[in-house]
């Protein structure tokens, strides 16, 4: 396992240890037996099979298609490779995620992830199998380390990865930060610039009518700046009461993992059929 990886998985066990010892790693309010299932297999998929094979496959497109570009693009200077893959990577997946909750068969993809009906660092990677195939961000990061950014990309993703399983637990950093005066002021610039468990939080809320979900905005992944810049954003320093979608079927782990391959009910691309996606 390279370094990086080892760091990522030790601040995800970290902020899972965490949660065993103060929110209830394996006992979320809502919780069904589906969800392990869901949660245990699109995480192994992901880490194990998907995003090797993606970063391997575009490494190998790249070296096919500019066989004298491997590495030519390291002694650019770091703060432009650091701002490679925040554009690569991080703005394609704010509009990758924006398009999820648009695109009725993108959100057959990605509602897995929404489903849960609680918060917690066990969603993290939970995503219909197919989902990540389909994610530029990802081929993009492996074109950019095929061009010599393999060193940024290995900080990079730990950072990235921090913000976002810190912002999907339920325990919320930034809850008692919100409550010292004195951190006000950076609080404002913080919560404008990177994900937080407060507004992530809203964009998985079940119920648009509480004030506080936001579940077509605050898309962002590392950076939170997207849906300011966008105007996607909304930020209360609340936190929703109950999590999940709103308005549609149940569906099973089979048919989250595997849409369209298992398909248990009928969807929109079919004539008549009734609607997969939230109302907005």
């Amino acid at each position: 396992m390279k370094p990086e990886m080892l760091v990522i998985l030790g601040i995800f066990l970290g902020f899972t240890l965490l949660e065993i010892l103060r929110t209830g790693f394996l006992h979320k309010q809502g919780q069904r037996a589906k969800d392990a299932w869901v949660e245990i297999i699109g995480t192994v998929m992901l880490l194990g099979f998907t995003q090797p094979l993606i970063l391997f496959t575009a490494y190998t497109v790249m070296s096919f298609a500019f066989p004298g570009a491997e590495g030519s693009w390291a002694v650019l200077p770091i703060i432009a490779q650091v701002a490679l893959f925040l554009v690569f990577d991080d703005l394609t997946q704010y509009g990758w995620h924006r398009l999820s909750h648009s695109v009725p068969w993108l959100y057959a993809l990605h509602r897995p992830h929404h489903d849960a009906p609680y918060m917690s660092t066990r969603i993290v990677y939970r995503n219909n199998i197919f989902y990540y195939f389909v994610m530029p961000g990802i081929w993009f990061s492996g074109a950019l380390i095929y061009l010599g950014l393999g060193w940024v990309y290995a900080f990079y993703i730990i950072v990235k990865m921090t913000v976002i399983i810190g912002a999907h637990s339920d325990v919320r950093w930034d809850e008692k930060l919100y409550a010292i005066k004195w951190l006000s002021p950076i609080m404002w610039v913080v919560e404008r610039t990177i994900s937080t468990p407060a507004t992530h939080s809203a964009h998985h809320g079940r119920h648009a009518a509480d004030g506080i979900t936001h579940y077509k905005g605050n898309y962002g992944n590392l950076l939170f700046f997207w849906d300011v810049l966008f105007g996607t954003a909304k930020i209360t320093r609340q936190y929703p009461s109950e999590f999940g979608v709103e308005n549609l079927p149940e569906t099973s782990a089979a048919e989250q993992l595997l849409w369209p391959v298992i398909r248990n009910k009928r969807y929109p691309s079919d004539p008549g059929e009734p609607a997969i996606m939230p109302a907005e």
